[in-house]
């Protein structure tokens, strides 16, 4: 069985990238497809140092650092691959992977990891961050978003399987596409990760500095807790923007390694997380370390953390309430049990992950695959007998 699997695109490894990287663990002779690949080669091991062949998009000016500038040629660009070789075609996506074309006689199974967010439930939150909430350039993105979800809709039809990163991607799914989704939790590499029982007194949290994240309200609101530690990893667009907010309790670290991030996970008093995420890996990592978390209760986290025994969370996305939630915490931080964090944690493995997501495609490839080839046997027999009936008139004649 020749087997395709085909991802948005690989210009760094997160927690999508994590996913592609188990699914070549089950499928090793899968060959890879995406828009972009901007992985050096050091960095390849997670894909197995395999080529990915890429779009024509991959060559078009500042595409390593401006590929998401390119959402209006996407579509087109997906549509390119020729997959009909393939008998099972594995997409994993968060914009536009699904949109392959497939054909009858293949098995289409998508991992969403969310409908495209800024095309749906987020667009006026992205119209708004983006400053295009009035203007010409503002009626020329939202005409595009318009396309791109007519597009997406369409391009839902030619999946046979959807499996949705958490329930609430489940849900999103339905919402969007009308599909039923099962639900297959990504892969957390616990065992990366030990439990320190003694933590120092310093709360933690790490991100991308993308607006969504809401790093900026959590930096705010240690900032005013003025005898509270707060240490802060990650680099993006909004760093310059989140250190004008820093008070001097808070230590803005940058971009750091794993080494030093699962370091900082391991010995923080808390772990800090106010998006509303689709998933959320690292507050899982957290309590693998035995880290409790105070996390914004909406999403991912909801399917993650334990209110009251692995952590606990915030109703808002706002300063108060993350304050709120911080003293709550210190009045009884020692309720909460290193080795319970460690077990829910555990519940969501790598093995884990790997043995749900085969054992669906199994299913997939059975429900789908065995109609399928009834089909070509049918057909076959059909023209068998048509000219066994030829002959034999011809031989009468």
């Amino acid at each position: 069985m020749r087997i395709a699997c085909v991802h948005d695109w690989f210009v760094t490894y997160g927690g999508a990238e994590r996913v592609v990287e188990q699914i070549l663990n089950i499928y090793p002779a899968a060959d890879l497809f995406a828009l972009y690949d901007f992985i050096p080669g050091r960095q390849r091991d997670f894909i197995q140092n395999k080529p990915v062949k890429t779009s024509f998009l991959q060559k078009f000016p500042f595409a390593r650092t401006k590929y998401r500038s390119y959402l209006p040629l996407m579509p087109i660009a997906i549509e390119q691959f020729d997959l009909s070789a393939y008998d099972l075609v594995i997409t994993t996506t968060h914009a536009v992977a699904k949109g392959v074309i497939t054909g009858p006689d293949q098995v289409h199974v998508a991992y969403v990891n969310s409908p495209i967010r800024y095309a749906w439930d987020l667009t006026h939150q992205y119209l708004h961050e983006a400053g295009l909430t009035r203007g010409p350039r503002s009626w020329l993105a939202r005409m595009i978003l318009h396309y791109i979800r007519m597009w997406d809709i369409r391009t839902s039809f030619g999946v046979d399987e959807f499996i949705g990163n958490s329930g609430f991607i489940a849900r999103r799914i339905k919402k969007v596409y009308r599909r039923d989704a099962a639900v297959i939790y990504p892969p957390v590499d616990v065992d990366a990760f030990g439990v320190r029982t003694q933590k120092e007194d310093f709360y933690f949290t790490v991100s991308r500095m993308v607006p969504y994240k809401r790093i900026d309200l959590i930096v705010e609101a240690f900032s005013r807790m003025h005898d509270k530690k707060l240490v802060v990893i990650g680099d993006g667009p909004e760093f310059g923007k989140i250190r004008q907010k820093a008070g001097n309790n808070v230590t803005l670290l940058g971009f750091r390694p794993n080494d030093v991030v699962r370091d900082h996970l391991e010995r923080a008093k808390a772990f800090v997380f106010a998006a509303e995420e689709d998933f959320g890996i690292v507050p899982l990592e957290a309590q693998a370390c035995g880290t409790p978390v105070i996390a914004y209760g909406r999403g991912g986290a909801l399917e993650t953390v334990i209110d009251g025994k692995t952590g606990m969370f915030f109703d808002s996305q706002d300063v108060d309430s993350i304050i709120a939630a911080v003293e709550a915490f210190e009045e009884r931080p020692d309720r909460f049990n290193p080795y319970d964090l460690r077990r829910q944690a555990e519940r969501f493995s790598n093995e884990r992950f790997r043995e749900e997501f085969k054992t669906f495609v199994d299913k997939a490839i059975e429900r789908h695959g065995k109609t399928r080839i009834t089909g070509k046997s049918q057909r076959l027999m059909i023209r068998g007998k048509q000219e066994i009936i030829g002959e034999v008139s011809s031989t009468n004649h």
